[in-house]
């Protein structure tokens, strides 16, 4: 069963088609009313996708590139579909949207 629910950032918070950093290492992901959460760590060297704070590069409001290695991530799954890590996928961070707000489950948040 899950816990109860917090919320991590409003989902305006996170720019349409970019990226923010909403929680401690959980990136969450924007396009339009939709929005993915991933752990903030590229799986080529175990570092963060960004190389500044909230300085997520983001390309056609669906693809994130990590910062240090260029690996190219879609927002929908997380799959790396060009770069070193090819074939790999970030770790989804289950969330929900509800009231304009980005909630995640505080008993299990990555």
């Amino acid at each position: 069963m899950s816990g109860s629910m917090q919320s991590i950032c409003a989902l305006a918070d996170v720019p349409d088609g970019g990226g923010l950093e909403a929680a401690p290492a959980i990136l969450v992901l924007r396009r339009g009313d939709e929005a993915w959460a991933y752990r903030n760590m590229c799986p080529h060297f175990s570092i963060p996708l960004n190389y500044e704070p909230d300085a997520f590069w983001t390309y056609d409001g669906g693809l994130l590139m990590c910062a240090h290695h260029s690996a190219m991530f879609r927002f929908e799954d997380g799959a790396c579909i060009d770069g070193p890590c090819l074939g790999a996928s970030l770790v989804r961070v289950p969330i929900r949207i509800e009231n304009g707000h980005v909630l995640i489950d505080d008993e299990n948040p990555a």
